[in-house]
């Protein structure tokens, strides 16, 4: 905790003296990119990929040690009947996951991806939003810390994903808070809400941010108030992959909303971090343009589990290895263009 004695303080701190880019780095993987035996530009985004993962990693674009970070958190908004399913659910997924009966499970052997999962206190919901702030400045602070935890045991690319019955009514009231608009401009079916269901979840967004409108100007209150956990300890994996050098890349509309919190703290924030793809969710699309990115994959997704991100990981593993392992023109004996 800072000397002021404020929890938020350390991460604020952190936010205003984000590292850059190498540009040491970058500079060397563009001069060897023009000697592949392509033509320039050839491989498109992939190119575009590669300078990212040198910029951000400080070395010549290699993913060796990725991994998934899954961050399961419950919400006591669900009370209002917002979601089909049961909080218990979030738990049952959990096991799923350490059983490898997830979507997440396969893409990840596939892909040759780790996976970590976190279980913050299932047995323990947040507030409900509706009628008090989700987490004490305290709780959000040390959430924030332990999602920081995920890259402590060493990765080179970190894929963020979440799992938590009633988070995609969370990831509505921040981009509502953050972005304005509507309710309706946010809310999606998530897990399968429709009908009365669906109203009453966007009933429950505009309630809450109502409720928590006069704190809702500083993006740290955003998230103590309308987040949860999970949203808390995926800004905090964020942010400590920032300060080591670690890219990422986010998953869908929950994962991205924990994102935007980072961003409007400050707007350099997420220039280490990729969108793994467009989900379904309605408002995801428009979350992502808020943050000035373009997706990788849409694939009318709308899981979670970070099973985009881990998809989009395959792409970027693609990146490193087209830019390490192709032959420059000289090695392979093929003419280059005339200077």
């Amino acid at each position: 905790m800072s000397a002021s004695g404020l929890p938020f303080d350390d991460f604020r701190e952190l936010l205003r003296h984000l590292p850059g880019p190498d540009s040491a780095a970058l500079v060397a993987a563009r001069n060897r990119d023009q000697q592949l035996t392509k033509p320039p530009g050839a491989l498109g985004r992939l190119e575009e990929i590669a300078m990212w993962l040198a910029a951000w990693s400080g070395r010549a674009p290699a993913v060796t040690r990725p991994l998934v970070a899954i961050f399961a958190g419950n919400h006591g908004v669900t009370k209002n009947g917002i979601t089909p399913y049961p909080s218990s659910v979030t738990q049952q997924m959990v096991e799923n996951f350490a059983a490898g009966g997830a979507a997440i499970n396969q893409i990840c052997v596939t892909h040759d991806l780790g996976l970590k999962v976190f279980d913050l206190a299932l047995d323990y919901p947040t507030g409900d939003i509706t009628e008090e702030a989700a987490l004490s400045e305290r709780d959000c602070a040390a959430t924030m810390a332990f999602g920081m935890e995920a890259v402590a045991g060493g990765t080179d690319l970190l894929c963020i994903g979440e799992m938590g019955i009633g988070n995609t009514t969370i990831a509505a009231a921040i981009n509502l808070a953050l972005y304005g608009g509507t309710a309706a401009d946010w809310v999606g079916p998530g897990t399968g809400s429709e009908g009365e269901v669906l109203a009453r979840k966007t009933v429950a967004v505009e309630k809450a941010v109502a409720l928590h409108r006069p704190h809702l100007s500083d993006p740290l209150e955003v998230l103590r108030r309308l987040g949860g956990r999970e949203i808390a300890a995926m800004a905090g994996a964020i942010l400590a992959a920032r300060m080591q050098k670690v890219p990422v890349i986010i998953d869908g509309y929950v994962a991205t909303s924990a994102a935007a919190i980072l961003k409007a703290a400050n707007p350099a924030a997420l220039d280490h971090c990729l969108i793994g793809h467009v989900s379904a969710e309605p408002g995801h699309m428009r979350a992502i343009e808020m943050l000035g990115k373009t997706p990788l994959l849409a694939l009318g997704m709308r899981l979670g589990e970070g099973t985009g991100a881990a998809l989009a990981a395959g792409i970027v593993k693609a990146a490193a290895a087209c830019h390490s392992g192709m032959a420059t023109f000289e090695q392979a004996g093929v003419s280059n263009k005339e200077a």
